[in-house]
């Protein structure tokens, strides 16, 4: 794996509860922008175009709450970058940044993708 992430390939992130996280999430059911929003890069498990419930069991064993996902695609789309950022816990390990220089996205990008984004699973 490298920083060449095609456009259709999944990007998925954890977001903590209602419950201990309110303001990650909307009444629809759908997240904020508030659970997209970190200074240092928002960390994603990229798919690498494995199985969805591959992905999704491997992030449960490590992180509470629900599972949601965006296109690689979707993040160029609001100008945000992505990058392969693999760590000691995941090979799978990427970021999505607002651009080269800064990583926290944009009001305006976190709205966007929060819109996109697609729950994967949900803990309720």
């Amino acid at each position: 794996m490298d920083n060449a992430f095609d456009t259709n390939e999944k990007l998925y992130r954890a977001v903590f509860p209602p419950s201990k996280f309110p303001n990650f999430w909307k009444k629809n059911g759908k997240i904020s922008s508030a659970a997209l929003k970190k200074n240092e890069g928002l960390s994603v498990e990229r798919d690498d175009f494995r199985p969805s419930e591959e992905v999704i069991n491997s992030m449960r064993e490590v992180f509470d709450g629900s599972i949601v996902s965006i296109k690689v695609g979707q993040c160029y789309d609001v100008g945000a970058l992505v990058k392969y950022c693999p760590s000691k816990r995941s090979k799978y390990h990427s970021e999505i940044h607002r651009n080269e220089e800064t990583a926290r996205l944009t009001d305006s990008q976190a709205k966007r993708l929060a819109d996109l984004a697609e729950i994967e699973y949900n803990e309720v």
